[in-house]
């Protein structure tokens, strides 16, 4: 599985495969040409409780990771939807955030590829 992240604001590039825009709402200031995403899997976001207890704190991190875990497990198709993709090619998971490090896409990546959260 070939998972990389990229803010949907950067220009798409050749070894972007499959772009998954995973914000739960539309990126601000973006058409749907500019942001040339493949899908928008809008459901596969954190809910939005989450999404406004967290407010891209980055002190939030750590109990971020575990409450999306937590939301992605109760989303079993969804998650399997971006793994079959991946198996068929590089998937971008594309996101709006301004943070590269603390932000969903992050989030998602290391849950499908396994990685523990602390």
């Amino acid at each position: 599985m070939k998972l990389q992240v990229k803010r949907v604001y950067e220009a798409p590039g050749k070894t972007d495969g499959f772009r998954l825009l995973v914000d739960r709402l539309w990126p601000r200031g973006l058409t749907k040409e500019q942001a040339r995403v493949d899908l928008w899997l809008r459901e596969i976001g954190p809910s939005n409780e989450l999404r406004q207890w967290c407010s891209h704190d980055p002190a939030k991190w750590d109990e971020f990771r575990r409450r999306y875990a937590e939301e992605l497990v109760d989303r079993p198709e969804l998650v399997e939807q971006v793994r079959q993709q991946a198996r068929q090619g590089p998937v971008t998971l594309v996101y709006g955030a301004k943070d590269e490090a603390h932000n969903q896409a992050v989030a998602l990546k290391q849950f499908l590829e396994g990685k523990r959260i602390r």
